[in-house]
């Protein structure tokens, strides 16, 4: 799960839904992920799993390794 193509969909993505809809998925709160791994309620599919993949790199600290790829051109990646 861990592969660039990954990476790139966590600073590119928006949250399709709830109170941060529109906010790119590496920019949720940490808090916010975790309520969903408590509740064992991820959503299903792509988005679910790249949910856990963010919340897996907030908690080891990584998520400042995803943050510029939200700002470099798909060309450079």
């Amino acid at each position: 799960m861990l592969e660039k193509e990954n990476l790139i969909k966590l600073a590119r993505i928006q949250m399709p839904f709830g109170k941060y809809a529109g906010r790119v998925l590496i920019d949720l709160p940490e808090e916010y992920l975790l309520w969903f791994a408590r509740k064992n309620q991820f959503p299903s599919g792509e988005l679910g799993a790249l949910m856990e993949l963010c919340l897996a790199l907030k908690i080891e600290g990584l998520d400042s390794v995803v943050k510029p790829l939200k700002y470099q051109h798909p060309e450079d990646l």
